[in-house]
């Protein structure tokens, strides 16, 4: 068995107007599966397909307190298209916000509500991902959390180093998933997490069961009675195993 990355889930306190602000930067569509959901995925793109990892922003009551310990980072492809991307970007409502990153290449931007993400300088890696070079997740032992993602998703593991480690769809198409290193603990609830989906046909149940098994536990986040599973990774990441399909 194995399961697939296909979607990441920001809370917000207005889910519709940081839905058009990520419409609106990612050159997405935009819908609505109901009240204070607000979906986002490619024009013309037929869901679930790795060539993208779509967005669902989910209106909380709950405010932004901390720096987020996942976070996308966008691709350009010129340091002119960098440059325009980031003036358009804080026209629609990005501002620019330290985060530690000191003199670096790439520009750190907020979304309206805080969410911090990366405007990347041109990488050749990233040249075929989409707008969304990569989802990043922040954490102290990128070995192991190679290992336990290597086994919960059926990407292929690209890169593992005491500093980050890095994967990708085994298609080879769509945003990398990495996981950076960094000395910040987790202490709240993430603003930010992934959902993963079984293939039809699949077990829920059982796949849950068997990322418990890789190291996985039961989380609490408030969700009631559900039909996806919430689980936490071994650094304690939330994530969700929607149903298969």
């Amino acid at each position: 068995m194995a399961t697939r990355l296909v979607q990441i889930a920001v809370k917000a306190h207005d889910d519709s107007a940081l839905g058009r602000f990520w419409a609106e930067a990612l050159g997405w569509s935009i819908s609505s599966e109901g009240p204070g959901v607000t979906n986002l995925q490619p024009e013309g793109f037929t869901y679930p397909d790795p060539v993208a990892v779509c967005m669902d922003i989910l209106a909380v009551p709950d405010p932004k307190t901390v720096k987020n310990r996942v976070h996308v980072d966008l691709a350009t492809t010129s340091a002119a298209h960098q440059a325009e991307l980031v003036a358009r970007l804080r026209d629609l409502g990005a501002t620019p916000v330290d985060v530690g990153q000191g003199d670096v290449p790439w520009t750190v931007l907020a979304d309206p509500e805080g969410n911090e993400f990366c405007v990347l300088e041109p990488r050749p890696i990233y040249r075929d991902t989409g707008p969304v070079a990569a989802v990043v997740v922040d954490c102290a032992d990128p070995r192991a959390m190679a290992r336990f993602w290597d086994e919960a998703l059926d990407w292929t593991l690209h890169e593992v180093t005491d500093d980050h480690a890095v994967m990708r769809s085994a298609t080879g198409v769509g945003p990398y998933l990495e996981f950076l290193r960094t000395p910040d603990a987790k202490t709240v609830l993430n603003r930010i997490h992934i959902d993963l989906r079984p293939y039809p046909g699949d077990d829920q149940a059982a796949e849950a069961a068997r990322l418990r098994a890789l190291g996985a536990t039961d989380a609490d986040v408030g969700q009631g009675d559900v039909p996806w599973t919430v689980l936490a990774d071994p650094e304690g990441n939330e994530f969700c195993v929607l149903t298969p399909g």
